[in-house]
C-alpha cells in the first residue's frame, strides 16, 4: 500500500499525546510527511476528547496525507486510532477513515474493509510481565497474527521498551516468517507452519533516535517499521527537519549495508559522515547524542533447573 521497498518503513508518533487542536494536529502530520517519513500514528490516548473530536482529526489527518502526497510524490499514511467504547462505534470510525482514503487505521487491540490495521501493545506489561498469571507477549503477536493484524509494537532491544535482542527477534521471526524451526535459546519452543496465513510486519518504537538507526536497521532488517516520536518531533528546530534527519540517517545506513559495510561496527561512523551534508542530521546528532536507557531486561527466558 506505501509502495516502499528496500528498506524499513519510516514512522512517527505524534506528540504532545494530548493538547493539539484537530487543526494543529494535522499541521504536526503534515510536517513530518513532507519532511521525509512514510507515516505517522496517532498515540493511544487520543480518541475523541473535547479539543480535538473523532472526525475533525480524522479529517485534518486526511488533508495531510494528501497535501504531503502530491508536494512530495510519494505514498503516505497515518494510523488513525479508531478505538471507541463500542464495536459498532469502531466500525463506523474505520469506515469513515476508509472513506476519506486514509490507508491505515489503528486499534487499541477489522480484519476487512481493505485497510492496514496497526495494533498498539499498550497496557501489555500489566498482561505479559506478571509471570504468576500473565501471558507471554509471543503469545499475544501470535493471536494478534491470526486475527488479521498488520503491524504490532513489538520492541526495541536498543529503546527504552525492555526486551532482551534474541528473545525480542524470536517473535519477531514467529509475525514475519512462514514457517519457523524450534528454537529454545529464542524462546520458540516449538515448529511453527503458519501455511498461507498472511504476516505481520513488527514496529519498533520507544525511546529512538538518530543513533539506533544503525542497530535497528541492523537487527530487524528491511520488513520492520522504525518509529520515532519524540525522536522525530524532539528536533530542535521542529517536525519537518526532525523527519529529515531521520530520512537521511536511514537511508545513509541502508546505502552502507548495501555496500558491505558493518553497522553493527561502523554505525556512528556511518551517521557522523551523513551528518556532514544534512544540517538536520547534524542538530539531531548534538540532541540526541547523551541519551541512553540502562536497565536489565525483566523478560528472560527460563532456565532448567540444575
Amino acid at each position: 500500500k506505501l509502495n516502499k521497498y528496500g528498506r524499513p518503513l519510516l514512522g512517527c508518533t505524534i506528540k504532545p499525546k494530548l493538547g493539539l487542536s484537530a487543526k494543529n494536529y494535522g499541521r504536526a502530520v503534515y510536517e513530518c510527511l513532507r519532511g521525509g517519513l512514510d507515516f505517522t500514528k496517532d498515540d493511544e490516548n487520543v480518541n475523541s476528547q473535547p479539543f480535538i473530536r473523532w472526525r475533525d482529526r480524522f479529517l485534518f489527518c486526511a488533508e495531510a496525507i494528501y497535501k504531503s502526497q502530491a508536494e512530495t510524490g510519494e505514498i503516505k499514511g497515518h494510523c488513525l486510532n479508531a478505538t471507541a467504547g463500542t464495536c459498532e462505534e469502531m466500525i463506523k470510525r474505520a469506515v469513515y477513515a476508509r472513506d476519506l482514503g486514509v490507508p491505515i487505521v489503528m486499534h487499541d487491540y477489522l480484519t476487512d474493509n481493505g485497510l492496514l490495521l496497526h495494533i498498539h501493545r499498550a497496557m501489555h506489561a500489566v498482561i505479559d510481565r506478571q509471570k504468576n498469571h500473565g501471558m507471554h507477549f509471543r503469545v499475544l503477536a501470535k493471536a494478534l497474527r491470526m486475527s488479521g493484524g498488520d503491524h504490532i509494537h513489538a520492541g526495541t532491544v536498543v529503546g527504552k521498551l525492555e526486551g532482551e535482542r534474541d528473545i525480542t527477534l524470536g517473535f519477531v521471526d514467529l509475525l514475519r516468517d512462514d514457517f519457523i524451526e524450534k528454537d529454545r535459546s529464542r524462546g520458540i519452543y516449538f515448529t511453527q507452519d503458519w501455511v498461507s496465513m498472511p504476516s505481520v510486519l513488527p514496529v519498533t518504537s520507544g525511546g529512538i533516535h538518530v543513533w539506533h538507526m544503525p542497530a535497528l536497521t541492523k537487527i530487524f532488517g528491511d520488513d520492520s517499521v522504525l518509529q520515532f516520536g519524540g525522536g522525530t518531533l524532539g528536533h530542535p528546530w521542529g517536525n519537518a527537519p526532525g523527519a529529515v534527519a531521520n530520512r537521511v540517517a536511514l537511508e545513509a545506513c541502508v546505502q552502507a549495508r548495501n555496500e558491505g559495510r558493518d553497522l553493527a561496527r561502523e554505525g556512528n561512523k556511518i551517521i557522523r559522515e551523513a551528518s556532514k551534508w544534512s544540517p538536520e542530521l547534524a542538530a539531531a546528532c548534538e540532541v540526541w547524542k547523551a541519551i541512553k536507557f540502562e536497565f536489565d531486561a525483566v523478560d528472560k527466558l527460563d532456565k532448567p533447573a540444575s
